[in-house]
């Protein structure tokens, strides 16, 4: 007999135990945010900044697809928008039902996700439902988080560092069934325990973000920072940005942080960031032209990070792309490194070559998180010594509006979206360890 999402939802409200949680049927099918194959081609010939989410994600009804082994059926309590929701729902730079028909291609399992819609999301806060026969250390019943890393186990290049995988893909973007959804389906090794001290939709909005800022600054598949290191974060009050402030701080570093508004600056400074460059008071314009960067303008930039600092940077934390990557590449100190995972602004990248290889800089390309480091990114969070950076909370109905507010640059750090919440504020079990870190876990709610 096919379950009710009210009844789900009660259960996990009221803390049904596990067995019971277990024993619910489930929908036939669920509501979700979902983009439609047939609508490809609506924004054509329109330009990215004029693309309107609003018109292509849809909250809809889809069937529930069949569990594989080695998966789970997560009820989703709360969400959250990244900006490859944004690229998704732009169909841009590329449409995601390409990734979807290369996924069908390769198994039976990956057969489900080449659908005419592609449910989204990459974040996700929940309650494990039921679990496949190959799932070992998670059961029903588990308050879990979801990291997007999407990788067959299977595959010999999945074995050393997973993010090397031949087959490596971010889950809700490159798959179906993601987050911004009543229900879920993730990999068990996607699973990770749920920060008891955070409401639900504290704890959607740090997986994809905070593992994808811990690799890069932390690990070293990423930059290695060693205490003393100077690091420039351009975007330091979002998504990723504000989480690289954190670990630049933790770890001894020295942060040279780069916004955009006197609030946002006042924000970092309430981080404990001390060097601050609001970028559009300083009227920085890298770009003359559509064609020709100007040097003068790294020259300030190189000034202003020496007149905060006393010395030039060692990392740069680099995600704009086009319209930051000259000026990134100049500004890092003789033998520095600029590391990268993302091209905001625009993926085709210029910049003077020979501020690389003439001052033995490091260019470095970096994607997300292994699942071994999204676990430890969530133990900081779980243990709050990183703290969430949600601004806003939206319903799923409204998971239009989140993403242009994203797309638009509308936003401070994270924008979570209720899935199967029914208000803010629930899920918190350990309220002794929230009390003492709640100026920090609410610090971007006080500033938007």
């Amino acid at each position: 007999m096919s379950g009710t999402i009210d009844t789900i939802r009660t259960a996990i409200l009221e803390g049904a135990p596990g067995d019971e949680i277990g024993a619910l049927d489930l929908p036939e099918s669920v509501r979700g945010a979902l983009v439609k194959a047939d609508e490809q081609e609506m924004f054509a010939g329109v330009a990215s900044e004029d693309k309107d989410p609003r018109q292509s994600l849809h909250v809809e009804e889809f069937p529930l697809p069949e569990l594989a082994p080695d998966e789970a059926y997560v009820a989703v309590m709360a969400s959250a928008i990244n900006f490859n929701t944004v690229w998704t729902s732009i169909f841009e730079p590329v449409s995601t039902f390409g990734f979807l028909k290369r996924l069908g291609k390769e198994s039976y399992w990956g057969a489900r996700h080449d659908l005419p819609y592609h449910v989204v999301g990459s974040d996700a806060s929940g309650v494990v439902l039921q679990v496949g026969n190959a799932v070992r250390n998670w059961k029903p019943g588990d308050r879990v988080t979801v990291q997007c890393n999407h990788v067959d186990d299977q595959d010999p290049t999945a074995h050393n560092d997973s993010m090397m995988a031949s087959n490596q893909r971010i889950w809700g973007f490159e798959t179906n069934f993601g987050g911004l959804a009543e229900i879920a389906v993730v990999k068990a090794n996607q699973l990770m325990p749920k920060p008891e001290h955070l409401t639900w939709e504290e704890a959607a909005v740090s997986g994809l973000c905070n593992s994808t800022s811990y690799r890069m600054i932390v690990s070293q598949n990423g930059a290695g920072m060693k205490q003393g290191d100077a690091v420039l974060i351009w975007g330091a009050s979002g998504g990723i940005g504000a989480y690289a402030v954190q670990y630049v701080l933790n770890g001894g570093g020295i942060p040279v942080a780069v916004c955009s508004s006197p609030k946002r600056a006042e924000m970092l400074r309430a981080m404990g960031c001390e060097a601050v460059i609001d970028r559009k008071a300083e009227g920085y314009r890298f770009w003359s032209d559509e064609t020709t960067q100007d040097s003068k303008e790294w020259l300030r930039l190189g000034k202003k990070i020496r007149e905060q600092i006393g010395r030039d940077v060692d990392i740069v934390f680099e995600h704009p792309g086009r319209s930051t990557m000259g000026a990134s590449v100049f500004v890092a100190r003789r033998g520095g490194m600029i590391i990268t995972c993302a091209a905001t602004s625009g993926f085709m990248i210029e910049y003077d070559n020979r501020y690389l290889w003439m001052n033995l800089k490091t260019l470095k390309g970096c994607h997300f998180a292994n699942y071994a480091e999204a676990w430890e990114a969530n133990r900081l969070i779980g243990d709050a010594k990183i703290h969430p950076t949600m601004s806003r909370v939206y319903d799923l109905d409204q998971t239009a509006e989140a993403a242009l507010a994203v797309h638009k640059n509308e936003s401070e750090g994270k924008l979570a979206v209720l899935c199967l919440a029914p208000e803010k504020g629930l899920g918190v079990l350990n309220e002794e360890l929230r009390a003492k870190h709640l100026d920090q876990i609410t610090l971007f709610e006080r500033f938007e």
